[in-house]
């Protein structure tokens, strides 16, 4: 999504894109980007990545078990068969601070996950910037909250409130944060040309709202009822684990570096903004 909307947005760049599925090959091939077959997880699959390009954006999430992201070693490995990169950013997660019990966070808070999948993001950036510093590539981290498009299914909330999931209670909710894809996009097109060596940039809208908020909010737009509303014991019975996860950890996110230093001027600085977006003109 984020590499889409920037190659739309600067077509004269020449951009590359590693996939694993062959399917995606002719659909890249149609967004004007060259595919390069290979896989993160089979590393002899990507050493001839060395000296393909100047630039790296890396949006492949780690695996989905484990403590640590192989996938980053094998990338960066690969890499070091050349010379050093102009800039690379990599797309990480604000999961990584853990539960901030709704504080606002900057990017100078020390990381503390508390599940393995924002640990593996925490493995994945230490990857990362070690490699930039012995290599002297210029490495931007971004951690970034949830995405959403409204020209993608399940990019929005619409799904989940025609299946009734409920939310916590007032007293029981979390703050969540948000970005839309195009604002991701350019914070990734900045990150690539302005981004600091070795920088954290947190990059979110400016939304101060709690998780039920957010879906009554989406509920009001699209004309449908609010999701019930239930104590965090009950929401340990009724909901999936990683459902449950999300809504263990509050906080609120701080941009002000994204804005200042990186120059990103938001479309959309809010949800209501950006799920408006994708609604029918009246």
């Amino acid at each position: 999504m984020a590499l889409r909307a920037v190659r739309q947005a600067h077509p004269r760049i020449r951009w590359l894109a590693l996939t694993s599925s062959p399917d995606r090959l002719e659909l890249l091939r149609q967004a004007a980007v060259m595919p390069l077959q290979g896989n993160l997880d089979r590393p002899a699959s990507v050493r001839r990545l060395a000296g393909l390009g100047d630039r790296l954006l890396y949006l492949a999430p780690p695996p989905t078990e484990g403590w640590t992201d192989p996938r980053a070693s094998a990338l960066t490995r690969a890499l070091r068969l050349r010379q050093p990169l102009q800039a690379a950013v990599y797309a990480s997660t604000t999961g990584v601070y853990g539960d901030c019990a709704g504080a606002w966070v900057t990017e100078v808070r020390p990381v503390a996950p508390q599940t393995p999948r924002a640990q593996r993001r925490v493995h994945a950036e230490a990857v990362l910037r070690v490699w930039g510093k012995a290599t002297g590539t210029p490495v931007a981290v971004l951690r970034i909250p949830g995405i959403y498009a409204p020209d993608r299914e399940g990019g929005t909330p619409l799904a989940r409130l025609q299946k009734g999931t409920p939310v916590l209670q007032a007293q029981d909710d979390v703050y969540t944060n948000h970005i839309h894809a195009d604002d991701l996009a350019r914070a990734c097109w900045r990150a690539l040309w302005s981004g600091a060596p070795q920088r954290v940039y947190n990059v979110s809208d400016d939304t101060q709202l709690k998780m039920g908020d957010y879906f009554d909010l989406a509920a009001d737009l699209y004309g449908m009822p609010r999701p019930p509303r239930v104590a965090r014991d009950s929401a340990k019975q009724q909901l999936p684990v990683m459902l449950l996860s999300f809504m263990s950890e509050s906080r609120r996110i701080d941009n002000q570096r994204m804005k200042t230093e990186l120059g990103v001027r938001l479309r959309y600085p809010d949800v209501a903004a950006g799920l408006r977006s994708g609604l029918p003109l009246p």
